[in-house]
């Protein structure tokens, strides 16, 4: 899943970027506020972690700006200064999440995967359909207790499936969320990407709706044979 990373200071932005990246996660950054509200408002992201502290456009005007317009994406707000009055102001302006630096890299990962499940309508960390368990925190899927390997892009687009369950997922949407922007895309990815992971869940776990995307159903709706 991609997330948007609004940073100004070089050393914070490297270290969180490591992190999330080694988590799964496809990180873009902006550097100053202007470039933040545009990247927000055009292109979609499973989350947003946004410094308050910010050239040409501050964190709360990005935030407020991006509310103004239905932007709706979860947004973890950063901010250098303890001050109970800048936190209320960033939840009034419609963050989802709030943590003063410095902060822990596990903490941050925490939060920001809680608000990705919140935002699907998936609140706990591990998420269970039929004999599959994938587990959020730890980067897993397992199979009536065994293990899967899969690749990154492949837990990618099995954690997001799985997130979303029940809900048509385009092609377009997953190329978004499973590819960096600046990735050279063929216009078959998915389909082959998909391909591989069938052939080590099965072929029933992902079903195609032609013409629209992919699903993974809920469980109280799989197929049953």
């Amino acid at each position: 899943m991609r997330l948007l990373l609004v940073e100004d200071d070089d050393q914070v932005a490297e270290t969180v970027t490591a992190g999330l990246t080694a988590a799964g996660f496809l990180v873009e950054r902006a550097r100053d506020g202007r470039d933040a509200w545009f990247m927000g408002d055009t292109e979609p992201y499973a989350a947003a972690i946004l410094d308050l502290g910010l050239p040409g456009l501050d964190g709360l005007s990005v935030l407020r700006q991006w509310r103004a317009a239905g932007q709706r994406l979860p947004v973890l707000i950063l901010n250098a200064r303890g001050d109970w009055t800048e936190r209320v102001e960033g939840i009034e302006a419609g963050a989802d999440d709030y943590l003063p630096k410095p902060f822990r890299l596990e903490e941050l990962l925490a939060r920001v995967q809680a608000l990705i499940r919140r935002a699907a309508g998936q609140p706990a960390p591990v998420l269970v359909h039929g004999l599959f368990r994938l587990d959020t925190l730890r980067q897993s899927l397992s199979r009536d207790g065994q293990a899967i390997h899969l690749s990154p892009q492949e837990y990618r687009l099995v954690s997001y499936l799985m997130q979303q369950a029940g809900r048509v997922v385009s092609q377009q949407e997953l190329t978004e969320q499973l590819y960096a922007q600046n990735f050279e895309r063929d216009s078959n990815s998915v389909e082959v990407l998909v391909g591989r992971v069938r052939r080590k869940l099965g072929a029933k776990l992902i079903q195609t709706r032609r013409g629209f995307g992919y699903l993974i159903e809920t469980d109280d709706a799989a197929p049953t044979s």
